[in-house]
Parts: structure tokens; sequence; C-alpha cells
């Protein structure tokens, strides 16, 4: 077990503009950095076992707490959350990335506790630990990274093995993609220029049915999520939207967002789009009706992504481009 860390860890807020002190009084019930590094210290001490625990920094997002730490067996990643209506997701998970790590996935399993847990509830809030993978994010100006992180997701599909099934506590229930887009057109298009309207209702229709049982899919595919060392990628980072859906939404939302990070949501070029769809199609070539749909869901999201307001990163832009592209 370790003593209490001399220093107070350097604490920020991952998306809001708020005091974090006062986020970790008045959500965490921590009266400061000092306390929330000498509670997050003494928790992996007891219950995982750590010796000479220190934490380095830790940042907050809404009820959720994210601590470096190093220890006497490596540095390492705390996570935990207030909550409660997430913990049975976060169990579950958790044996997910433990089971994809079984098979050889490149993910950041969860490091077990003294007594076998891999994710810990007590005190009113669920806790995970895990080992830090060393890497770099994803570069999406590097095209071996690209491609890798395509490749990647397609042996991702590992996913539709798993033994728990397609349903995942607190996960929105599985909608059939017509429906879901019809659904969205119906509701508000007001965003979409009319020649990108009418150019997707035609997709949407002219398109065949996927056919076949959606899977488990990541959720979340994108440059924050995607570790790299070289041209390897060494982990899926962060698997909290993991949900059912046809594979081929996955991947053309994600190269839609292939890009994003945590602050800086910007489009990639279509080359960098197609570079990551070659890498996946390495591994698994999509059937027609998926190229097909490819098309209609990569014009979707990426109109969808065009802010309202200011576009200083030139979301519009890239969207005429793939609207002009699929329209010609």
């Amino acid at each position: 077990m370790s003593d209490s860390p001399t220093t107070a860890p350097q604490v920020a807020m991952l998306w809001e503009d708020a005091d974090p002190d006062r986020v970790l009084r008045q959500r965490f019930g921590l009266d400061g950095a000092g306390a929330a590094g000498r509670w997050v210290c003494s928790l992996v001490g007891r219950v995982w076992g750590a010796h000479d625990v220190a934490c380095e920094r830790i940042v907050l997002s809404d009820v959720n707490a994210l601590a470096w730490l190093s220890t006497d067996d490596g540095p390492r990643l705390a996570k935990w959350t207030r909550s409660q209506q997430r913990f049975a997701r976060l169990q579950q998970l958790a044996a997910l990335t433990g089971w994809l790590e079984g098979e050889g996935q490149p993910v950041s399993a969860l490091v077990p506790a003294r007594d076998g847990r891999l994710q810990v509830e007590h005190d009113g809030v669920s806790t995970g630990v895990q080992r830090v993978v060393r890497g770099e994010l994803l570069d999406v100006d590097d095209p071996a990274q690209v491609r890798a992180a395509g490749a990647a997701l397609a042996r991702h599909v590992a996913l539709a093995r798993w033994p728990g099934g397609v349903h995942l506590a607190g996960s929105p229930d599985y909608v059939d993609p017509r429906r879901a887009l019809a659904g969205r057109l119906g509701a508000d298009s007001n965003h979409l220029p009319a020649p990108a309207g009418a150019l997707l209702r035609r997709l949407l229709r002219e398109a065949p049915d996927l056919g076949g049982a959606p899977q488990l899919v990541h959720g979340d595919v994108r440059s924050a999520n995607v570790l790299c060392r070289g041209a390897e990628v060494v982990a899926l980072l962060d698997l909290e939207e993991a949900r059912a859906e046809q594979r081929v939404v996955e991947l053309a939302r994600a190269a839609v967002l292939l890009g994003t990070r945590f602050h800086d949501w910007a489009p990639v070029p279509g080359g960098v789009r197609q570079t990551f769809r070659a890498g996946y199609e390495s591994v698994s070539r999509l059937s027609p009706a998926e190229s097909r749909w490819f098309d209609v869901v990569e014009l979707a999201t990426s109109w969808a992504m065009v802010p309202t307001g200011g576009d200083p990163t030139g979301w519009a832009s890239e969207a005429r481009a793939v609207t002009t592209r699929l329209g010609s």
C-alpha cells in the first residue's frame, strides 16, 4: 500500500469550462486536488495491492474521472464514475475488454483487483484500473497509420463473436439504418442544402437491404481512441460507446470522424477516408450492398457534423465535396 502523496496532482476539465476544485467538491465529495490524489492512491493501494502509488494528474468530465498514476509495477490509469446507472454497463464492458484481449485484439484491458474483480464498486463509485499502453494518438496525416487503423477496425469484428450477445446495459435499441436515417430526414433536414438532401434521399431509396443481424461494434473509432506505435495500432481505446450496429455504418461514420480528438474536431479530406477504407477492406471486403450503404452513411454523417453558425474547421466544405463526388 502507498503512503499519501506529498504533492497535489494537476486537475483539469476534459470538456467543461468549470473550476476543477469546485467540481471535485460538489460532484465527488473530495476537498480539492490533494484530497483527490490521496483518495485514488489509497484505493489503488488497498484494493489492487499496488505499492508506491503517486497521482500525477486527474481529468474530470461530468461525474467521471481519469487519473494517471505511477506505481512500483509501472504506470496505471484509474477511471471512476459516480453515475450509478452506468455501473452494470461498466461491468459488462470490463468483461468484454478482457475477452477481446484474450482474442488477441489491441485493447487496454483492466488490471484485476486483489480479489479478481475487473470493475470494483465501492462507496458509491465504480472504478477500473488499466496499464498504460505506450503509443501516440493516430496521426491522420500519416497514410500508413490511417491504413493500419482501418485494418485494425476490420479485425475488431471479433466483437461479433462475443458470447455475451449484442445487447449491453445502457445501449440504445438497435434501429435499422434505413429507418434511422429516414426518421432523421423527416424530423429535421433544415441543415441540408437542397441538392444534398435530394441526393441523400435518392441514395437511401436506392440502397439495397443490408440483410443479416447487427453485431456489437466499438462505436467511437476516431483519432482520440486509436493508439499507434509507428505504423502499428497498439490499442483501440474506450469501448464505452459499444452497441449493436451494422459494421458498414460504423466504418463509414469512423471514416468521417477519424480526425477528431478532444478539443480539435475537424474533418479529414476524402483521400484520408479512402485510405482508411482501403485498410479495412485489405482485411475484410465490403459486399456490394455494404459499399452502397457506405456512401449513404458517409454523406449523412458529413452533413450532420456541419455546425450551425461558424464553421472554422471546414465541415461544410468537406460535406459539399462528398455531395459533389457522390452526385456525379
